[in-house]
């Protein structure tokens, strides 16, 4: 957000409120409708065009700086896209509880280096290889959207898209390693949760499917690695230059990507731009019918009654199980700054701000709606024929999984 007098009414929060239940409920009642990335936009266009009238009017330096926001968040997020989708993981590894959990515990490394959505895209697909000889393989997928596509992103801006917006906004790029005990704790007890659950699913196994497991195996390889270096290029871009130099190098590199990976190394990942476009489209709307409620939020986010970390944790948490996380975490870093606290870094305390990060990367597994690569990953899985836990069937999962996580990092770092 900008500095400026203008503060809209209330009332021009209803665009903001009506795109994020937008996303929530529509592709849960009209799933078809849905689909088409046209429809995605049209809708971001009906709700953002009276808001781009009232600042166009009112205040057309704030649709400046949104603007250079929402082109720098969608070139970093399809450069990470684009560069992951031209690196193939193949292979068929034994499944025992040990493989999957090494699978789990690299790609919680991996989301934090080349974010939760190329972290899910690259690996999910291996780890259903290497389980397709298994019949009990739902939870193993329910945990994988956990950490993968969840909680392992917390600890660059390249990890998942709040923590970009904060970096855009203002927060140091290696601020986030603060996080790296939250991110320890939580990812420790995940990983140590699935590897009992999967030992004891493993032993309800039938034998013939064991036995299968056993000797049906090829070596992980990896194809299209000369994006490798490109996709350090990408993170060192973010890293050390300023804008606009950072974006003209990660489409210089993108188009680098497209250009020398391989046909068939696509056509095996499935590479289509509908992914990348339906992020576009949506963070459009959004990007432009938050801006009255950011505004208010600085102006008014005092009378909320939010003090402590711990309240943030969880307001942030809680909102982003169910709207997007990205926007969740930008209202609530416009609340933190309205209460005039010790600036330590964006106009928060550290500890706040370590509240409103967690709160939004975490909690967004709580739900398949709260990130991007959740609804990603279960429909891969569905496609290969595991048969995934509906809406509230996967809930059941986080709420007797995560929700206890969540309690312990509130009274270990945010009492």
């Amino acid at each position: 957000m900008t500095e400026t007098e203008f503060v809209p009414a209330l009332g021009w929060t209803a665009p903001f409120v009506m795109m994020l239940v937008s996303i929530a409920i529509l592709p849960l009642a009209a799933p078809r409708l849905w689909e088409s990335n046209v429809h995605k936009l049209g809708v971001a266009a009906l709700l953002g065009l009276p808001v781009l009238l009232l600042y166009l009017r009112d205040d057309p330096s704030a649709l400046v700086h949104t603007g250079r926001d929402y082109l720098s968040f969608i070139v970093l997020l399809g450069s990470l896209f684009v560069v992951s989708g031209g690196i193939l993981a193949t292979g068929d590894l034994e499944a025992t509880p040990r493989t999957n959990t090494a699978f789990l515990a690299v790609g919680s490394v991996l989301a934090s280096l080349i974010g939760t959505t190329g972290a899910s895209v690259l690996l999910i697909r291996p780890l259903l290889s290497t389980n397709q000889e298994r019949t009990n393989v739902a939870h193993t997928v329910v945990f994988f959207i956990f950490i993968v596509s969840n909680t392992g992103g917390c600890l660059t801006p390249l990890g998942d898209p709040p923590l970009l917006l904060g970096y855009l906004r203002g927060v140091p790029f290696t601020w986030t390693l603060r996080l790296l005990p939250h991110w320890l704790v939580v990812n420790g007890l995940l990983l140590a949760v699935y590897y009992l659950w999967d030992r004891r699913a493993r032993a309800r196994e039938p034998v013939a499917a064991v036995v299968r497991d056993r000797t049906v195996l090829r070596p992980i390889r990896v194809s299209g690695k000369r994006n490798i270096p490109l996709l350090l290029a990408v993170i060192a871009s973010v890293a050390a230059l300023p804008s606009p130099y950072r974006e003209v190098v990660m489409l210089a590199v993108s188009a680098v990507s497209l250009a020398v990976t391989p046909k068939g190394v696509h056509e095996a990942n499935r590479f289509t731009f509908h992914a990348i476009a339906e992020v576009a489209a949506l963070f459009a709307g959004i990007f432009l019918t938050m801006l009255p409620a950011l505004q208010i939020l600085h102006a008014r986010g005092a009378t909320l009654g939010l003090t402590t970390p711990r309240q943030f944790f969880w307001a942030s948490g809680l909102l982003s199980s169910f709207l997007d996380n990205a926007p969740t975490y930008l209202t609530f870093l416009a609340v933190a700054q309205s209460l005039r606290l010790p600036a330590e870094v964006v106009g928060v305390t550290h500890e706040i701000l370590a509240a409103i990060s967690a709160g939004a990367v975490f909690m967004g597994a709580n739900t398949y709606i709260g990130n991007g690569p959740n609804f990603m990953v279960r429909a891969i899985a569905e496609e290969r024929g595991v048969r995934m836990p509906s809406f509230g069937g996967y809930m059941l999962y986080s709420g007797a999984v995560l929700i206890p996580c969540f309690v312990l990092v509130t009274l270990v770092f945010f009492r």
